[in-house]
């Protein structure tokens, strides 16, 4: 049988989160031909061995090294034979059957990629898609997430929006496509390289579609900690995508914001 689907799951000591990810992709997928491919990015806990003693079935690709998020996926991928290729987070858990997306990848040629909406381990709602940087988001990132009432409240009216990106965590995008844009950009180790990939997308004319009735959980792990692996992941974006004065000035809002946050943790110490 020809695979419909390959997902791809990127680990770094993980095992926590294994399990619940991997059997819901068991219950979830029942009605879809696919295969998963684990990129483990050389876990210091026991994620292999209980891979391959628990979920035998699975590809497992044992890194030497850490690759990162970005090539991690572009390796893995390397080993997929599905149509379509699903990005999942390791610490995740799919809720619904997602043969509505795959349909609609298949249907709308259009289409770049597709995710879905997310909701945190209490199943509350958080945003999965935001706004490309520009000169007026870049100050406060919470407003790269400003996609108007719907994406704030998560009550959605319409089966499906176009977004400038999506969250990393789930993208499901024809394998066709993925090879095109050559996957992700790998300068890029942990965050933003989802904003990238997408915006490579929309660079070949495909639309990036967010459907809201389909569902997972993400067990998120970004906190303020993390703020510098942001920052530097935007410099890396704008450097790609920005050049001359526009570069300049904005590369300023970006060092303004790196400023005001630091200063933020340093009084709320």
């Amino acid at each position: 049988m020809k695979i419909q689907l390959s997902v791809i799951i990127v680990n770094y000591n993980g095992l926590r989160f294994l399990k619940e990810c991997l059997d819901s992709l068991e219950s979830k997928l029942q009605l879809i031909s696919y295969e998963i491919i684990i990129l483990d990015n050389n876990s210091t806990d026991e994620s292999c061995s209980f891979i391959k003693e628990y979920y035998p079935f699975v590809k497992l690709l044992e890194s030497k090294t850490n690759f990162g998020f970005g090539k991690g996926n572009n390796e893995a991928v390397k080993y997929a034979s599905g149509k379509h290729l699903l990005l999942f987070n390791n610490d995740t858990i799919l809720l619904d059957d997602i043969s509505l997306a795959i349909k609609t990848l298949d249907e709308n040629k259009e289409i770049g990629v597709i995710g879905i909406n997310m909701l945190t381990a209490q199943k509350k709602y958080i945003p999965a898609a935001g706004n490309f940087p520009n000169f007026k988001n870049m100050l406060r990132f919470v407003n790269l997430l400003d996609l108007g009432t719907e994406f704030k409240t998560g009550v959605f009216s319409k089966k499906h929006y176009e977004v400038d990106w999506l969250c990393g965590s789930f993208l499901l995008i024809p394998k066709d496509i993925y090879i095109k844009i050559r996957g992700f950009d790998e300068d890029y180790f942990m965050y933003v390289e989802d904003v990238d990939f997408c915006k490579k997308i929309a660079d070949i004319g495909l639309k990036r579609v967010f459907i809201p009735s389909l569902n997972y959980i993400h067990f998120v792990g970004f906190n303020k900690k993390k703020n510098n692996l942001l920052v530097n992941g935007y410099r890396i974006y704008l450097k790609k995508h920005y050049k001359g004065l526009s570069f300049y000035y904005i590369s300023l809002i970006l060092t303004l914001n790196s400023f005001v946050k630091k200063t933020k943790s340093f009084f709320l110490r």
